[in-house]
């Protein structure tokens, strides 16, 4: 049997604060999904039209995005090695939904939220490229199974 390195603390500060950010994406994802009525009061009608009309594998690329980095939190906290490919999955389908929102769809995102939508999806990209580091780097280091 091989001794596995002790799991360090920063681990599980990592994977608590992942999975509550990644939570708060998962809740966007779901109140936008289900047209929640007082969440989506706080946009504008041409907001709100945007957000109804992602193509379906937009919304395909979005779901991976979401739940593959909630996956990939919990996958952390558990110490398995199956967080990297979950992270790396994420930040695919959030690099394929950027790309929609961004640079495809007729009116962009930035124009219809502002640069905050930018900055905030530069966020989002550096949490889950640092994410998928780290688990790779836990990984590596033995601590993942």
């Amino acid at each position: 049997m091989l001794d596995r390195p002790k799991t360090p603390w920063h681990l599980w500060l990592v994977g608590v604060v992942a999975l509550f950010w990644n939570f708060g994406g998962a809740f966007d994802y779901y109140m936008t999904q289900t047209r929640n009525a007082s969440y989506m009061a706080a946009f504008t009608p041409e907001q709100l039209e945007f957000f109804y009309g992602f193509p379906t594998w937009t919304v395909a690329a979005w779901a991976i995005a979401v739940w593959g980095a909630v996956a990939g939190s919990v996958l952390l906290l558990l110490r398995s090695r199956l967080a990297v490919m979950a992270f790396a999955f994420s930040f695919a389908g959030m690099a394929v939904t950027s790309f929609q929102n961004f640079v495809l769809s007729e009116v962009s995102m930035a124009t219809l939220m502002g640069p905050e939508a930018m900055i905030f999806s530069a966020v989002i990209a550096v949490s889950v490229i640092f994410l998928w580091w780290y688990a790779l780097r836990m990984d590596r280091a033995g601590v993942l199974r």
